[in-house]
């Protein structure tokens, strides 16, 4: 199950699809041929086996005819199984469309963007997927308002990406400018994706800057979002960090140990918000010798042995037949 930050940014993509063959030729440096439109294109890359392969969005850029296809995907952890179907998603992709293909990978967090972006060697001689990989590191950090009032997507990416840092509140000031522009249920959702990646203390300094007056709310949505995060945030954002965190402990113990996470068991781990269930999965993880043994059920605890009423001098019969006199 998908997680909504990962839904999050390929929603952006979806919603813009110039957003894709933008960040490969302004942040990545990319050659990409003028177009004249950009469409979003079926993202199925099944061919004719039996396992089904699906990207998480793919864009085709046109000019009365294919010229080039982007295959977006969207990065949180580590998943080597993903790595492993990505050639297979460019190679499908170009047999389909008949013309070019890149792959695009966006991984706000910087460590992973670190690994997408290894070379995947496919073993035939000079055939070496290199992937272009957005993350923290070329995200630009967009505080402009009227910079994105043009682009709120990149707006939400760059918050997405840099949301943790100092300059957080600020970018978040840039998505709130956006409101305008866009319609109360995508403000809200996008709303929701930038501020969710704050951190506590970026958090704490946006809540400051709105109740101290200096900064006038601009719509009042933002007011009954705040209002509304004002009593439901702590406890929300507290249990969500304990979660976060254990999911986090729980993958890094499990890496360390050489112990391999298949793409479904990655995704059962991910998608669990009960807490109590992801502490025992940690403590598990230290001793476990497979992913299959850490989802084994808990053994029911033994009953304790029931005493012998005979060796404690006592006869249950006698006194049965003496509360009957």
């Amino acid at each position: 199950m998908a997680s909504m930050q990962h839904e999050g940014l390929v929603l952006l993509f979806r919603n813009r699809p110039t957003l894709a063959p933008e960040l490969l030729h302004d942040v990545l440096g990319l050659d990409v041929p003028t177009y004249s439109e950009a469409r979003v294109e079926s993202a199925e890359l099944t061919e004719v086996v039996p396992t089904e392969y699906r990207a998480d969005l793919v864009v085709l850029l046109l000019d009365g005819k294919p010229i080039f296809a982007i295959v977006v995907e969207v990065q949180l952890s580590r998943d080597e199984d993903k790595r492993k179907t990505w050639p297979l998603y460019l190679t499908s992709l170009r047999s389909r469309v008949g013309c070019p293909t890149a792959l695009l990978v966006v991984a706000p967090d910087e460590a992973v963007a670190r690994w997408c972006a290894r070379p995947i060697n496919l073993g035939h001689p000079g055939f070496v997927l290199q992937p272009l990989v957005a993350g923290p590191d070329v995200i630009p950090i967009l505080v402009d308002e009227q910079a994105a009032r043009k682009d709120p997507e990149l707006a939400v990416l760059s918050a997405m990406a840099h949301g943790h840092e100092k300059v957080g509140p600020s970018i978040i000031q840039a998505v709130l400018s956006t409101a305008p522009g866009l319609d109360a249920e995508r403000f809200r959702l996008y709303l929701d994706l930038a501020v969710s990646s704050l951190s506590e203390a970026a958090r704490r300094a946006l809540e400051a800057l709105m109740q101290s007056g200096n900064y006038e709310v601009q719509t009042e949505l933002f007011r009954r979002w705040m209002a509304q995060g004002h009593q439901e945030g702590h406890k929300k954002g507290l249990q969500e960090g304990l979660q976060k965190g254990e999911t986090t402990a729980l993958l890094e113990v499990l890496d360390a140990r050489g112990i391999e996470v298949d793409s479904t068991s990655r995704q059962q781990i991910l998608a669990c918000t009960e807490f109590s269930q992801l502490k025992l999965w940690l403590r598990r993880a230290v001793t476990v010798r497979s992913i299959q043994e850490l989802f084994e059920p808990e053994a029911p605890p033994k009953r304790p042995a029931r005493k012998d009423a005979s060796k404690h001098g006592r006869n249950p019969k006698a006194r049965k037949s003496a509360s009957k006199r």
